[in-house]
């Protein structure tokens, strides 16, 4: 079966508790796994202040995660982000292989300058 890279950034309310948050990112993950993808590199942001106010909320908790999915699965994930009512927005977009290079080349240089550091 064909599979594409793909990037999610999945924006979750603020308001939250720390545990709460931390559930949801599982709960992302699980959806991840059940619907086919295999996740690549994840990024997590922290709370960070909205640039506009998104369903009555001025500050998110960003989680990126990229990943390997067949395109079938995409749908079912998006729904996931859709019906999971702690995420307040989300976007997901199909990486090509020059964001797949940039990806890896950036993972090699923080690799590379976390061994110098120590």
């Amino acid at each position: 079966m064909k599979t594409n890279n793909y990037e999610s950034v999945v924006i979750i309310n603020a308001a939250l508790e720390d545990e709460q948050i931390k559930a949801t990112i599982g709960r992302i993950g699980e959806a991840l796994l059940t619907n086919g993808a295999e996740t690549t590199d994840v990024e997590d942001w922290g709370r960070r202040r909205l640039a506009y106010p998104i369903q009555k909320a001025k500050s998110g908790y960003y989680y990126i995660v990229r990943y390997t999915a067949p395109p079938s699965s995409i749908s079912k994930i998006e729904r996931f982000f859709f019906l999971e009512e702690t995420i307040i927005r989300y976007l997901t977009v199909k990486l090509d292989k020059k964001a797949m290079e940039y990806y890896k080349n950036k993972k090699k240089d923080e690799t590379k300058s976390d061994a110098t550091n120590e």
